[in-house]
């Protein structure tokens, strides 16, 4: 069973989310939060798997709760869920922890299918996402090769699922692409995922982009 903590200061809010949730077979919300003070707490008292977590809030908003929570390994994973379509919420999000973002416009089946993903430690990688995410990492200059001493870590096999996951590629398409099956695919992103010290794949694509393992176009 999925357990969610629900974070919005607006309880219509936190009543429509809690219908579609609790809709799907395991799923169940087990609190709700005001704000991101109150998430904090529930957090630390619930120890949920996925927060969805609202970002404006009044008293703490959800980029500091976010943080607060990774920070303290409050709760498995964060989705952030907006009404505005902003860069600079997106990449401070990340830089909070969060594994996922979306809009408050999805529709109910992206959102059951984002918490879902979360709580599998997969990570919210849509292509959208995914490309706004490259187009900020690669605005400096790369480096001329992978250099990082992480990278000594992994195996031949690892590093090519790590270039696959940069590209937005599902499980299911890496395991097409080398031929294997997807439980040795989530085998493998386990071990870079631990190897690299990185939470999930959303943070695995940055950190490939920003080290030269994976560049625009290649």
């Amino acid at each position: 069973m999925i357990r969610v903590l629900l974070v919005d200061d607006q309880s219509m809010v936190r009543t429509g989310f809690r219908t579609i949730l609790e809709s799907e077979d395991g799923i169940t919300v087990v609190g709700e939060a005001e704000n991101g003070q109150i998430a904090i707490d529930k957090a630390l008292e619930l120890s949920p798997d996925v927060i969805c977590m609202d970002v404006q809030m009044p008293v703490m908003d959800g980029l500091e709760a976010t943080e607060e929570i990774v920070r303290r390994g409050a709760a498995g994973a964060v989705l952030m869920l907006t009404t505005f379509n902003r860069d600079d919420f997106l990449f401070r999000a990340l830089a909070a922890g969060a594994s996922g973002f979306l809009l408050k416009t999805a529709e109910a089946e992206q959102l059951i299918d984002a918490v879902t993903a979360l709580a599998a430690g997969d990570g919210l990688l849509s292509p959208e996402v995914t490309r706004r995410v490259i187009e900020r990492s690669v605005s400096t200059p790369e480096p001329a090769a992978p250099t990082a001493p992480e990278l000594e870590h992994l195996t031949d096999r690892e590093l090519e699922v790590l270039r696959l996951v940069a590209t937005g590629a599902s499980n299911s398409e890496i395991a097409a692409n080398l031929f294997v099956g997807e439980a040795t695919v989530k085998t493998h992103v386990s071990n870079l995922l631990s190897k690299l010290g990185i939470r999930d794949r959303i943070h695995a694509v940055i950190w490939a982009y920003e080290n030269g393992v994976a560049k625009v176009g290649g």
